[in-house]
């Protein structure tokens, strides 16, 4: 038997989460605009299995059936995104009703459900219209977002309790506009920068616009890793160091402390930077870290196949550093290995490094893609794996909290099972299964451990 969870705060905030992409489905229902994910699945061989999004779990259409998931679940929270094209089809200009009136309608339901709607204004889906004159190389998109999160905030703030700007900067920075893997499908690597500076005003433009529409308790979602060096030498501590720097420090040091990890890094990017840090580091009432595993990171070598690729993104091999697979732990199905230990460390990491300048944290994501399925005979889906890995991570972040680690609350990532990007629907994160060609939603064993676990902290 394995021994009961540690308690944690009697207002510890459980949730779950989701992204408007990769739910919603209904792609061009009631006014809604193309993304740049419209425009990047349609391309062939940008998806591994060739599929699209254009119904994903349907979500759009049958939003009571999964709230009524989550209301059984017992969880205090709901993180879902609001689809910016399909509130603003150009990305600005005039508002569709339509679209706006179904955040309204899933608010109300969420409301009326007792979970806290916790909206994310961008998850990675640019309106195209503006994607096509540079999406976030181009400065004109910060102001166009921050428009674009007062329109959302004036309908929906008398409701909703805590706000996320922007998630994962750092992913649409070096997947979408470096590496190409993701949407816009650029391959710039470094002259992709701009991206991430844009994204980062973008989010400080958006905590004033929302909190002069009413907004209360406003936080950013950015991916977080420990960074382990592959080897003791010089050569791979500053490539390790080199690494932290590009996924880390490069977006949490602007919002935290109003500057850049490293001058010669500032001096690559764009527009007045030293005035727009004033703006991009607005005080924050949280901050937001999604985890998932360490990285583990050393100088170039000649390319192998552990050289250039890591989870299913294919990495240069002419890069400054190379990610290396972590030995001798358990992988997903993603092959993302399980460390659940890392979570601590980076959490010590965080307060080591920014001290009172950090706000109280959520984890806003942390999750794994498993595969399994209904058994043929019982229909139950015995995720053990999920529930092992949750188990571990939610153990992991109560030793950190005890350790002086200010953290509120835990989303897991994800709800249900949903269209995972370029792999399409390969990858399976859910607590809920879905049936891809009935949409019929199954609770996983999982689902049902952490509504015990939730159930056991109140």
């Amino acid at each position: 038997m394995t021994a009961p969870v540690p308690a944690f705060p009697a207002d510890f905030l459980w949730g779950v989460s989701a992204s408007a992409f990769q739910i919603e489905g209904s792609l061009t229902a009631d006014g809604r605009g193309p993304s740049s994910w419209d425009a990047f699945t349609a391309e062939p061989g940008r998806v591994k299995d060739g599929s699209h999004a254009e119904v994903a779990t349907d979500h759009y259409r049958r939003y009571p059936e999964d709230v009524a998931l989550m209301a059984r679940l017992g969880v205090g929270a709901y993180r879902f995104s609001v689809s910016w094209s399909r509130v603003l089809p150009d990305g600005h200009g005039p508002v569709n009703d339509k679209g706006l009136d179904f955040y309204d309608r899933l608010v109300d339901e969420l409301c009326a459900s007792g979970i806290a709607p916790v909206p994310t204004l961008f998850h990675w889906d640019t309106p195209l219209a503006l994607e096509k004159r540079g999406g976030w190389l181009d400065r004109n998109t910060p102001q166009r977002f921050a428009d674009y999160a007062s329109v959302v905030a004036e309908r929906l703030a008398d409701r909703v309790p805590m706000w996320i700007t922007i998630n994962e900067p750092a992913e649409v920075t070096l997947l979408g506009y470096g590496l190409g893997e993701h949407a816009p499908g650029r391959s710039l690597v470094f002259d992709a920068l701009p991206a991430a500076h844009h994204q980062l005003l973008g989010h400080g433009l958006a905590v004033q616009a929302l909190r002069a529409s009413g907004a209360r308790r406003i936080g950013i979602a950015a991916s977080h890793s420990p960074v382990w060096a592959a080897g003791d030498g010089d050569d791979d501590r500053a490539a390790a160091e080199l690494y932290d720097t590009l996924t880390n420090r490069l977006f949490a040091d602007p919002v935290l402390t109003g500057a850049y990890p490293d001058e010669g890094l500032a001096s690559l990017l764009p527009g007045p930077v030293a005035e727009d840090l004033k703006t991009i580091s607005a005080p924050l009432d949280w901050y937001g870290i999604n985890y998932y595993n360490p990285m583990l990171v050393g100088a170039p070598r000649p390319a192998t196949d552990a050289d250039t690729s890591f989870g299913g993104i294919e990495i240069p091999a002419d890069l400054p550093f190379a990610v290396r697979q972590i030995e001798g732990r358990e992988l997903t199905d993603f092959g993302w290995p399980v460390v659940p230990e890392g979570l601590r460390e980076l959490l010590a990491t965080m307060r080591e490094r920014y001290g009172d300048r950090l706000p109280p944290l959520y984890i806003t994501e942390n999750g794994c893609s498993y595969g399994d399925g209904p058994d043929p005979e019982t229909g139950r889906i015995d995720d053990a794996r999920r529930i092992a890995y949750h188990d571990g991570h939610v153990r992991a972040l109560h030793q950190a909290m005890t350790e002086g680690a200010d953290v509120r609350g835990y989303f897991i990532w994800s709800i249900l099972d949903n269209f995972e990007w370029a792999e399409g629907y390969r990858q399976r994160f859910g607590l809920v299964h879905v049936d891809y060609e009935t949409l019929a939603r199954t609770p996983k064993a999982s689902y049902a451990w952490y509504r015990d676990l939730i159930k056991s902290g109140r």
